[in-house]
């Protein structure tokens, strides 16, 4: 007898592409966030303000760049060759990076100072890569994943989504990491390059166009300031505190996580933490696919505040863990809780998402998750830090040490999220009373 599929099923090519495309960008995320201020620190400038420059720029980027496209894949009524050209481009254009160095950008503009001269080229560079990505990824994809998914899966698809940065950060630690503690740049830019690449190859043969996509009929100035107008504010209120949510949580990873690294090695001095880390993300990432069931069945707003207590439970054995054990488990408990906050709330704003305008909303999504949090939450961690006054010496620049408190901080941070939710849940029971 043949074998009925289940409701709601996605299908294998769906799913293969949803995580190709998750990982594979993700993968090239990774890079962006964790490695491009180390290269250009070690090897071109120690000038901190061109790290400064180089991240405020990409935020910026990654902001416009999915505002502009993503109106742009819901004015020409397609995603795949967005996703596709945009995956082999973004490809190139990390793998250009095997290419900068002070003596070939000294070569090329000899009259400039080379070390300045090159700093500029991958802050430039840097832009030019997170175009390609935010358009690739953040917009078309992501858009994608919501015209291809409805209600009563997005709980599963968000909690897989989910763990695929902390899978990407597990291959790149694992595998590839060592290439840039030997200062081999150049080989660690061209693999990352042609892993990103190789998707947009595969989206050739998995990637098929959602089913029923439409055009959208507005202008194309009007599709880009969409999610900015106050009438759609209005009209879509729990989009809007939906995107509120992502906002808190993701401000509250932001308080902590530019300076976890710094933290373990300098305030708990453990010098090999691969071990640990892969500990905390393997088993966090477990955890988290396994409530995307839960999460479907019981429903993302109804699991938000649970999952946001437990991750605030993590953060606080966090302030208060030492051994390596207890670091452990406060990792995962933390991780774990804040990865399902992640996916309800991701969920919800698909679920609140106006049907057929999915890149409308793709650059307030960035707008909320990226640009917001990143010019909030390091900031707080900073004052945090700074008030403790715990400080080392390095070859006679006295620097300062992340402590626990940052935990603390992020934990009354996370706490807000009581406010939206409560929020959220009011005009949800309206709703079901009035019958809508």
């Amino acid at each position: 007898m043949k074998k009925t599929k289940a409701p709601y099923a996605l299908g294998g090519r769906t799913w293969a592409a949803l995580l190709i495309f998750g990982l594979f960008g993700q993968i090239a995320w990774v890079i962006e966030n964790m490695y491009f201020n180390v290269f250009l620190y070690n090897t071109i400038s120690g000038d901190t303000a061109m790290i400064a420059a180089m991240v405020s720029a990409s935020a910026i980027t990654a902001t416009v760049t999915t505002l502009v496209m993503g109106a742009l894949s819901d004015k020409i009524g397609r995603r795949k060759a967005l996703i596709v050209v945009g995956y082999l481009l973004w490809g190139l254009s990390v793998a250009a990076f095997a290419f900068v160095s002070v003596e070939n950008i000294g070569e090329m503009f000899p009259a400039a100072q080379a070390s300045y001269a090159a700093a500029m080229a991958v802050v430039v560079l840097d832009c030019v890569m997170t175009f390609f990505g935010s358009t690739a990824n953040d917009a078309a994809f992501n858009a994608w994943v919501t015209d291809v998914t409805v209600e009563e899966n997005r709980g599963r698809v968000e909690t897989v989504l989910a763990i695929l940065p902390l899978v990407s950060m597990l291959i790149v630690f694992g595998a590839l990491d060592g290439l840039t503690q030997s200062g081999n740049w150049s080989t660690f830019f061209l693999i990352i390059g042609g892993i990103t690449f190789l998707g947009g190859v595969l989206g050739l043969f998995f990637l098929r166009e959602p089913q029923g996509l439409q055009r959208s009929k507005d202008t194309y100035f009007a599709n880009i300031v969409y999610g900015l107008r106050p009438s759609v504010i209005r009209t879509n209120p729990g989009l809007y505190l939906s995107l509120t949510c992502l906002a808190i949580y993701s401000m509250s990873q932001q308080v902590y996580m530019p300076y976890l690294i710094i933290y373990i090695q300098r305030f708990l001095g453990y010098t090999d933490y691969t071990l640990l880390l892969g500990g905390v993300l393997i088993v966090s990432s477990v955890i988290s696919v396994l409530m995307g069931k839960p999460v479907d069945k019981l429903g993302k707003l109804r699991c938000l505040m649970p999952a946001a207590l437990v991750g605030c439970l993590g953060l606080l054995l966090m302030y208060f863990a030492r051994a390596q054990w207890f670091v452990l488990v406060g990792g995962i408990v933390m991780m774990s809780g804040g990865m399902v906050v992640s996916a309800c709330c991701q969920g919800l704003i698909r679920d609140h998402t106006p049907e057929g305008k999915a890149g409308l909303f793709q650059g307030i999504r960035i707008l909320f998750q990226v640009l917001l949090p990143m010019v909030t939450g390091p900031y707080i961690g900073v004052a945090v830090i700074q008030n403790t006054g715990m400080t080392y010496e390095d070859l006679g620049v006295v620097k300062q040490v992340p402590t626990a408190e940052i935990f603390l901080a992020a934990a009354v941070v996370l706490l807000f999220l009581a406010a939206p939710v409560a929020l959220l849940k009011r005009r949800e029971k309206s709703e079901r009373s009035v019958g809508v």
